[in-house]
């Protein structure tokens, strides 16, 4: 990311440079135009931020709540039994099991500063079940395709930044991404297992006792280089320190009870055709379901909080909390990729990248303004999401347009692959990926096709 902002900043001075060099109008001042954008930036990101905190806050809490209702251990259940014929080398009540299904109960559920820990977790988990230590086995391969590319039901942070932006139907993305994440989650986990047999792994170094629970022999928050110590959250971009997240031991992130039964198979294959019956009707009614998806999530998670003996006022008020901080630690992020937008367009270099790309593809429904946010998602996504906010910050591009809709939808289906990967990767010492990256990045160019195609369908 260092080398992009700083990549975004030069192009943009020197564009500005040329054009004031080569200007015959005295009345077209580009330098004066790319400070004065700089400046305007800067003040429309801490504006942003300072609109978002009170949605932040409401999303926030109503997660909280359903957090605190043991919505992510009913999810677990669920998922157990199709994990367990995923992962079929990983012994059913091995730790890294019920890891790696909370990991995926969190995403589900757009729980990013949940999700991180578990995933952690997972892949220290994972190293005592590997044979070759320093190269990755295909459960690590096959868990990062699912992670990077996982079913999300609620992109809690797209849907706040939408309302705080003025979106008239702020959860419309909810159909969208759900599409895009379920034919990306097929593509991820194809992908692994395909490739799986064209990159083998090496001989085994160590034989490997599937019954241990010792501690990993390489601990994420000691061992890993300091700038592997943070981990991004999917809908917010934010940048969180995970060596805090962790505990000692074997207990799992957050004090959360991991299921050791599943429900019966059945149960999980009905509920995942339910999901499946879900799309087609969201495709169909979306746009008259959207209006009312927001009130009924608030209802919805306050009557499960109840029913499940939650103090729902009090575990609002913590999660609306988190929400507030939330909104105010991504300022200086916002700051930073909105001032290198902003110069980049006031430049005029934006305007030329558009009008070059534009016509190649925009044919195939992916509209020039959203091509940098595509380019950037798997590399940063903190600068992604600036990148989003910028575009539905433009009236032109507001967040209800086609082109808001899209950037909203390719923000909450696709992941920060080559961050997540180092991160993963680095906190137990893997430096032979295999096919992991291939994986990875299979599933998000599936998300963004996905993406675009469904945006399409409903919007244009």
């Amino acid at each position: 990311m260092n080398l992009i902002f700083l990549a975004l900043i030069v192009i943009a001075v020197a564009t500005a440079a040329i054009r004031e060099i080569r200007s015959t109008d005295p009345d077209e001042q580009p330098m004066q135009a790319l400070s004065e954008g700089a400046i305007d930036a800067a003040g429309s990101a801490v504006e942003l931020a300072l609109g978002l905190v009170g949605v932040m806050a409401l999303f926030l809490g109503l997660m909280k709540i359903a957090e605190a209702g043991g919505l992510l251990t009913v999810l677990a259940r669920l998922l157990r039994p199709l994990m367990v014929r995923l992962f079929p080398s990983v012994p059913p009540e091995h730790p890294a099991m019920g890891a790696m299904i909370l990991n995926f109960s969190a995403n589900i559920l757009g729980l990013g500063n949940a999700a991180t820990p578990f995933g952690i977790r997972a892949m220290q988990e994972l190293e005592k079940l590997n044979p070759h230590p320093g190269t990755a086995t295909n459960a690590m391969a096959l868990f990062l395709a699912i992670n990077t590319s996982s079913i999300t039901l609620l992109p809690t942070g797209v849907i706040a930044l939408r309302a705080s932006l003025g979106s008239e139907v702020p959860a419309a993305i909810l159909p969208t991404t759900l599409f895009a994440t379920l034919f990306a989650t097929i593509a991820g986990i194809a992908s692994a297992l395909i490739l799986q047999r064209y990159f083998l792994p090496p001989p085994a170094t160590r034989s490997i006792d599937p019954n241990a629970t010792g501690r990993a022999e390489t601990d994420a928050a000691t061992d890993a280089p300091l700038g592997e110590t943070q981990a991004q959250d999917r809908s917010t971009g934010e940048i969180r320190d995970r060596g805090a997240d962790e505990k000692d031991g074997e207990q799992q992130p957050m004090n959360i009870e991991v299921p050791t039964e599943g429900y019966p198979t059945w149960v999980s294959i009905l509920v995942l055709l339910g999901v499946l019956a879900i799309i087609p009707l969201t495709i169909v009614y979306g746009q008259a379901i959207a209006p009312w998806i927001i009130p009924g999530l608030v209802v919805g998670f306050l009557s499960y909080g109840v029913i499940r003996g939650v103090p729902v006022y009090e575990v609002f008020v913590e999660g609306a909390k988190e929400g507030f901080n939330v909104a105010l630690r991504i300022i200086p992020y916002l700051v930073a990729i909105l001032v290198a937008v902003g110069m980049l367009r006031e430049s005029g270099a934006l305007g030329m990248f558009v009008g070059l790309v534009g016509p190649l593809t925009t044919p195939f429904g992916l509209p020039a303004e959203a091509l940098p946010m595509a380019l950037l998602r798997p590399l940063s996504g903190s600068g992604a999401y600036g990148i989003m906010a910028g575009i539905m910050q433009n009236p032109a591009t507001g967040p209800d347009t086609h082109v808001g809709l899209l950037v909203s939808t390719l923000q909450g289906s696709t992941e920060t692959t080559f961050y997540v990967l180092a991160v993963y990767f680095g906190a137990i010492g893997i430096k032979r990926v295999r096919h992991t990256l291939a994986a990875a990045l299979t599933a998000d160019a599936v998300a963004v096709i996905a993406a675009v195609a469904i945006v399409g369908f409903l919007f244009l």
